[in-house]
């Protein structure tokens, strides 16, 4: 399973504290044993083939399995680790919140945050590099369970001084005159902005794409041009007045936050008790 995620033996090797003809030899051992080859070699890399990629769900969950075996043995019933995925919205805003409250009840656990965009948490999982994912973006995916968490709005906003900041509502004919600040292909935000600007998004002036949400208002603050972010990320500023809210009746910037899990991962008491902490949190 290491030479899998690493696709490296010496990688794997130095991840296991073992020494390269000993991981190697390891592998060459099982290989032989059921007669079977797991790997092609792509250059440099060792590349799972097919019947390597067929069986390392069925690893994965028994590496699972025996690790909280093991677990439960010497700790008697601890959570043991959790291994978060986020996407930006929610990992800096919600998720280390959500982290802070969950080791109040286990805090003997062990929690990881990784936080990047949704088609990187979602790589994420389908590698088993990470257990649960929280997700701003839709997914469809045949080895991966996307399932409803909560639900959340985006905002378009400028700066005090922008042209339109006067303005009680903006209409079409003002979302296309104006510059915009966005998210990058592959974010949630950006999925959701897309989907509300349907009909104009051909025609919109996009003069930067960013990657962090900070550095979008920023730049709206410095004036170039209008921002969408997550409602969540824009309270501090829309309270002390740094950024304004524009309103936009006729264009719908609902949207919903997902959980991603691997269909055939298997599923500790520590991830299902994540899960449903989130979810009290939106009660």
């Amino acid at each position: 399973m290491a030479v899998a995620r690493f696709q490296s033996v010496s990688r794997a090797a130095k991840a296991l504290f073992m020494s390269q003809s000993a991981t190697s030899g390891s592998l060459a051992d099982l290989e032989r044993q059921f007669s079977v080859q797991l790997f092609d070699r792509v250059g440099k890399r060792l590349a799972l083939n097919d019947l390597g990629r067929s069986l390392r769900p069925q690893a994965e969950a028994t590496l699972e399995q025996a690790e909280e075996l093991e677990r439960a043995l010497l700790t008697h019933n601890e959570v043991g680790r959790i291994r978060i995925g986020a996407t930006l919205t929610i990992g800096n805003y919600l998720a280390v919140p959500l982290m802070a409250k969950f080791l109040k009840t286990n805090p003997n656990a062990q929690l990881t945050l990784a936080v990047a965009n949704t088609k990187e948490i979602a790589r994420q999982v389908e590698n088993f590099e990470i257990d649960v994912g929280l997700v701003e973006g839709e997914l469809e995916h045949p080895e991966l369970e996307v399932l409803p968490w909560r639900s959340d709005q985006l905002v378009v906003f400028c700066a005090p001084n922008h042209p339109v900041a006067r303005k009680r509502s903006l209409t079409d004919v003002d979302l296309l005159a104006a510059s915009w600040v966005v998210r990058e292909q592959g974010s949630g935000t950006r999925q959701g902005f897309d989907r509300a600007m349907h009909g104009l998004l051909s025609r919109l002036t996009i003069a930067l794409e960013l990657q962090h949400t900070e550095a979008i208002k920023s730049a709206v603050e410095a004036g170039l041009g209008l921002g969408c972010v997550s409602k969540v990320a824009l309270e501090h500023e829309f309270a002390r007045g740094s950024l304004k809210n524009c309103k936009v009746p006729q264009r719908d910037f609902h949207r919903q936050y997902f959980f991603v899990l691997h269909k055939k991962k298997h599923r500790g008491a520590g991830v299902q008790l994540w899960l449903d902490l989130c979810r009290q949190s939106t009660e």
